[in-house]
């Protein structure tokens, strides 16, 4: 059982000790210190937060603690219910509030849930700010409100249909081209909201959609994260239902994967380089991602004059180089797009209308789509972290034992070899060491992920 305190967020796994576990005292405790901050921000007379949550089974029960603790600091809340993290992220701004909390724990599993927070533009807080919060989790210095000055929860169920409503009304977002396609689509939404946000967005685009797993439970069908080996039902489906391609998106809607018309993985990876080469060939610019992204996104922003430059892992790393960089589009290769048109966040609804408008626009099946583009294969291994692993001496062992190619060490080791590169990190999302490889061929990419994890191993001691 765990509890992460990170860029992305307080999360752990439901249940167990206190301060070990998220459990109910820890959701109160993370959920005032917030609050705290939040006040601390501004001197005014009333606050306002919006909280979101994703199908999980916890999420109910989570989402109603965080709020009462809201109310309890004076604090007014906007409830949107079962949601996504896009539309808080939208909602935000819309709602003038100080902030949002979306109650997701993302790609991992069932028995892990997190208060994900954001700030009055509607983004997550960066590390100094989040560190604040961290710090005033653990003091005494939170004060809540008299009975006279409570807060209020106002329940507000439109966001999912007024943030479709803003992704339909972006310039790049050709509405008649995609009618005109006639497009059928298998939609996987891992019983959470995706299954309620992205069949909305179809049926708005005229777009058909085949639902699979779209029943908002919680109970995920397989493993939630968005990987080849987890789409098996995915893959059977688009081939029988002669589908155009499928789409499948994470618990909380800011991951998002496509499957093409034969039942094959487009690519996690991809789908950054597909809206991308869709985005740059209307609004020539420059673009983002993360150090553990693939260089095909590098290729098609040079292609197309622009310049490429990589970020340290997460969201808010991102999004800070991409204002610096004015670029026109960035994201993960995790299948995590941010469109700044809209929003600075990862957003699936946003991708799914960039990536029809692609298609339509084209006239293209998707998979000769996807060997229109460079073709780099990618490794992807985690190294459980124990207590007697020391992450620091075995990243700085490799910075060494690499010195004489180009080291970069802004997030963990990331080592740029020739034709290849590799990237060691400690993830903010679980206690593991990732290996991220990439190479020419699958062959390449894992036999250089495997000789990696055998160094690692050597360094730590572990036979």
């Amino acid at each position: 059982m765990t509890l992460i305190k990170s860029i992305s967020g307080i999360r752990g796994t439901i249940g167990g000790e206190v301060s070990e576990n998220l459990t109910p005292i820890d959701a109160v405790k993370f959920a005032s210190a917030y609050g705290t901050w939040i006040k601390k921000q501004r001197n005014k007379s009333d606050y306002k937060v919006v909280v979101g949550r994703d199908a999980r089974i916890s999420g109910e029960m989570i989402q109603n603690l965080v709020m009462n603790t809201l109310v309890g600091m004076g604090i007014h809340v906007v409830d949107l219910g079962l949601s996504t993290t896009p539309t808080v992220e939208v909602a935000v701004p819309m709602e003038h509030a100080d902030g949002g909390i979306i109650l997701t724990a993302s790609h991992n599993p069932k028995e892990w849930n997190a208060l994900k927070l954001l700030n009055a533009k509607g983004e997550f807080l960066n590390g100094e700010e989040g560190a604040k919060i961290l710090k005033l989790a653990e003091s005494t210095d939170l004060l809540f409100a008299d009975v006279d000055s409570l807060g209020s929860i106002t329940k507000n169920d439109a966001y999912i249909d007024l943030h479709i409503d803003e992704v339909l009304a972006l310039d790049l977002v050709n509405v008649d081209a995609i009618e005109k396609a006639n497009f059928k689509v298998v939609v996987d939404g891992v019983n959470s909201t995706g299954g309620i946000a992205i069949p909305l967005l179809l049926e708005r685009l005229g777009v058909e959609a085949v639902k699979l797993y779209c029943e908002p439970n919680g109970h995920f069908p397989h493993n939630p994260e968005p990987l080849k080996e987890h789409l098996t039902d995915l893959s059977q489906a688009v081939v029988k239902e002669h589908a155009d391609f499928g789409i499948v998106v994470d618990p909380d809607v800011d991951r998002l994967a496509f499957m093409d018309e034969n039942g094959d993985m487009f690519g996690e990876e991809y789908t950054l380089v597909a809206c991308a080469d869709y985005v740059l060939s209307k609004t020539p610019g420059n673009t983002v991602s993360n150090m553990s992204s693939t260089r095909a996104l590098r290729d098609i922003t040079e292609h197309h004059g622009g310049n490429y430059e990589a970020s340290a892992v997460g969201e808010v790393n991102v999004v800070e180089l991409m204002k610096k960089n004015n670029a026109v589009i960035g994201g993960e290769g995790n299948g995590g797009i941010i469109y700044p048109e809209l929003h600075y966040g990862r957003d699936a609804l946003v991708g799914v209308a960039l990536f029809l408008s692609l298609l339509a626009e084209k006239k293209m099946n998707v998979s000769t789509l996807r060997a229109s583009y460079p073709n780099y294969f990618m490794s992807k291994k985690k190294i459980a972290l124990t207590p007697d692993l020391d992450v620091d001496a075995i990243l700085k062992t490799m910075e060494a034992k690499y010195s004489q190619e180009k080291v970069t060490t802004i997030d963990g080791v990331k080592i740029d070899l020739s034709d290849s590169w590799l990237h060691l990190r400690k993830s903010n999302t679980e206690p593991i060491i990732r290996v991220y490889t990439e190479a020419p061929t699958q062959e390449n990419a894992d036999t250089l992920a495997d000789k990696i994890i055998e160094e690692i191993n050597s360094v730590a001691g572990v036979k």
